[in-house]
């Protein structure tokens, strides 16, 4: 079994609340157990979380899951690189998979409700991941 931690960035529920059910289920398909689940304010905080993660015994890939929506200014798109370039470092850092289920930037909060399924998506990548290996 597949053993997978689990970011969730807490800005933007309910849209990231749905895309947690949403990712569970997947885990819950494909007979992954979610071993942990970490909760930070937003995307941008979300390599830390999912460093310490992925240095775990216990874990074998980690799914992040956020949704950025735009603004009045370009901030969505520095959030979205930084976070984007954060958990990469993290994966190679530590060898360990981390999988990008987080929507943005340039998104409306409807956009961002219809891409729910891609917490789904950040799931089965992780697990793909583990048993094909790279």
């Amino acid at each position: 079994m597949v053993a997978l931690g689990l970011v969730v960035a807490r800005f933007n529920r309910p849209i990231t609340e749905e895309m947690e059910t949403t990712a569970r289920d997947a885990a819950a398909d494909r007979g992954a157990e979610i071993v942990e689940t970490a909760y930070v304010p937003g995307a941008y905080d979300t390599p830390l979380a999912a460093d310490r993660l992925a240095r775990r015994e216990d874990v074998d890939a980690v799914a992040v899951l956020g949704a950025i929506i735009t603004g009045e200014t370009e901030h969505d798109r520095v959030i979205a690189d930084a976070a984007a370039t954060g958990l990469t470092d993290v994966s190679l850092d530590r060898d360990t998979p981390v999988t990008l289920g987080i929507t943005g930037p340039g998104m409306t909060a409807e956009e961002a409700r219809a891409r729910v399924d891609n917490a789904a998506a950040a799931v089965e990548g992780a697990v793909d991941l583990v048993e094909e290996g790279p």
